[in-house]
């Protein structure tokens, strides 16, 4: 029952997303127009149409942003809802009906400042090492418990206090998973939203430039503990040799992926995204 369904805000920046944007909004059909949650698409730089098309859904408000800025879209998503908890979801993921009301509800009672739905990666059409970094990367452990990497996390209202405006960083999700401990934080066993991955080694590689270039912005303190605890449980992953065949090709495509972003760090950065699934 709608009234029965908890409050809160889907918040969606979107760049440029006309290819995918219907896509995500129909995963949230059920909710939409409810009135206990308030969908908003921050359509922020965009040129390609994507405002007229979530202009036709009817109970989604539809923000403009001038500059093509992620983070001005969540902060303009904030300033268009009072209503809590808050999630904010790529515009390219879906999120089922069940997996919202896990979250919100998980977020209610204030125990959690944070949280994520379970996800699941969709490899359907991508090429064989694409498929076998994932694989890889499905079997370490840290890659699945944190609230980056699943384009969709949520915030309590106690939560946001403490992250207060969204900074201008290329990892929004690592900077807000690095905001909270283990105690305060969740990835809840719900129905997995699905993250449907790059098609090619290209389009791959793309997105771990970004993600490391990102990734580095913010790792100056802890320097490479992330990437030691990554390579072992990497290592630990191995129980034969095709597990070994996935985690060698996972380890190529790091470290092109940071050589790369550590290359890109020296010029103008631009926003790699995966334009094979678009």
């Amino acid at each position: 029952m709608p009234s029965a369904f908890p409050s809160g805000a889907v918040i969606i920046p979107a760049h440029n997303e006309a290819a995918v944007i219907e896509r995500t909004l129909q995963s949230l059909s059920e909710v939409i127009g409810w009135g206990t949650v308030d969908v908003v698409v921050a359509c922020n730089g965009c040129t390609d149409g994507t405002d007229a098309i979530v202009s036709r859904w009817e109970g989604v408000s539809v923000l403009q942003v001038p500059e093509a800025s992620k983070a001005a879209a969540l902060n303009a998503g904030d300033q268009c809802t009072c209503l809590w908890p808050r999630l904010y979801l790529d515009a390219d993921i879906e999120v089922n009906t069940k997996a919202l009301r896990a979250v919100f509800t998980a977020l209610e009672d204030g125990a959690l400042l944070a949280a994520r739905p379970a996800f699941r990666y969709d490899t359907q059409g991508a090429s064989a090492p694409v498929r076998a970094y994932y694989r890889a990367r499905s079997r370490i452990p840290g890659n699945a418990q944190g609230l980056w990497g699943a384009g969709v996390y949520a915030l309590s209202r106690p939560g946001h206090d403490r992250l207060g405006m969204f900074p201008d960083l290329t990892g929004d999700d690592y900077f807000v998973d690095r905001l909270f401990d283990e105690r305060e934080k969740a990835v809840l066993p719900t129905e997995p939203v699905i993250v449907r991955t790059p098609r090619t080694t290209a389009a791959l590689l793309a997105v771990l430039r970004r993600t490391y270039r990102g990734n580095s912005e913010q790792d100056v303190a802890t320097g490479g503990a992330s990437l030691t605890r990554t390579m072992r449980e990497l290592l630990a992953s191995v129980r034969g040799p095709w597990t070994a065949f996935d985690a060698f090709i996972y380890a190529t495509f790091a470290i092109v992926g940071r050589r790369r972003a550590s290359l890109s760090a020296m010029s103008s950065p631009v926003w790699e995204r995966d334009e094979s699934r678009r």
